[in-house]
């Protein structure tokens, strides 16, 4: 656990950790190998020897699945949201990354890729790619949920507050499952809009959580001066990086949450590091285009 700092606001102190899950493997890493732990079982239980799964052009489900069917003998296969990129995405730190795991990558429209569950898209995929073990983007299923149960362990029963990036809600219903009677856990969705509620709420098995809506920034993917500005003094305070999509958000949030008297007298929180620095470079390179300060 690494401890970032003993919050004094108003007077009333407030101790806020940061659970580093993000060191738990080099590529795999953070809430990715939590997901894709009890998937890969399955796989190999079922003996199927592709994996298939679906992701966008920075998407860090994609990097972590190639890395880990490099590392456990799996195929795997990256169906890509836009065409577009076909013709340029040696440029693209992550897809370079993933096709050099071993990864295909097979890049389709966006129209396609809105009906990408759709039972005739698998099928033409499955004419194409024969037998695989299918991963839905992001990679959240019940096993996902499963493997994000682990991610709370004893000795954080001392926490009042477990605050958690949300995506695709499997990493928050794993800690919602796992959570104890007396912890709330807060949500912090790197995307607008509402229908996360329901897609937890299919996973979650306690009524102990809520969304905080107010720090996406924009939506997913999107940043501005003030969050970069954070993330790089965050790193300078206590030398932990954070990522731009998801982890940086939730600290912001926490941040100012803190400065606002959100959290009652003495609170213990404790924040979920979940990874996502793979796509820093990405992010740096559109931070670069538009003239913009770096990611440090």
């Amino acid at each position: 656990m690494l401890q970032i700092t003993d919050y004094i606001n108003q007077k009333l102190s407030h101790q806020l950790d940061l659970k580093p899950d993000y060191l738990n493997h080099a590529y795999v890493s953070g809430n990715k190998y939590r997901k894709l732990k009890y998937n890969l079982f399955e796989a190999k239980k079922q003996n199927v020897k592709t994996l298939l799964s679906f992701g966008g052009a920075y998407s860090n489900h994609i990097a972590a699945l190639a890395a880990a069917g490099q590392e456990l003998g799996f195929q795997t296969i990256g169906i890509i949201r836009g065409d577009e990129l076909a013709a340029s995405y040696q440029d693209n730190p992550t897809l370079r990354f993933a096709e050099s795991c071993g990864m295909v990558l097979k890049f389709i429209s966006r129209a396609e890729y809105r009906n990408k569950t759709s039972s005739s898209m698998l099928k033409e995929l499955r004419s194409e790619f024969d037998d695989f073990y299918l991963l839905p983007e992001g990679g959240t299923n019940t096993l996902a949920v499963k493997g994000c149960e682990e991610i709370l362990i004893k000795d954080d029963a001392i926490y009042d507050f477990i605050c958690c990036p949300v995506g695709t809600g499997g990493t928050i219903a794993g800690i919602i499952n796992s959570a104890l009677p007396h912890q709330k856990i807060l949500g912090f969705p790197a995307l607008k809009g509402d229908f996360l509620q329901e897609e937890i709420t299919k996973f979650a098995c306690q009524s102990n959580w809520e969304l905080i809506t107010n720090y996406h920034f924009g939506g997913y993917a999107k940043t501005d001066d003030a969050l970069i500005a954070f993330i790089n003094d965050f790193k300078r305070t206590h030398q932990i990086p954070l990522d731009p999509i998801y982890t940086g958000k939730m600290m912001f949030g926490i941040n100012d949450l803190l400065q606002q008297g959100f959290f009652p007298k003495h609170s213990k929180i404790l924040a979920i590091h979940t990874g996502g620095l793979q796509g820093i470079i990405g992010m740096n390179q559109k931070l670069k285009q538009q003239n913009k300060a770096l990611i440090v």
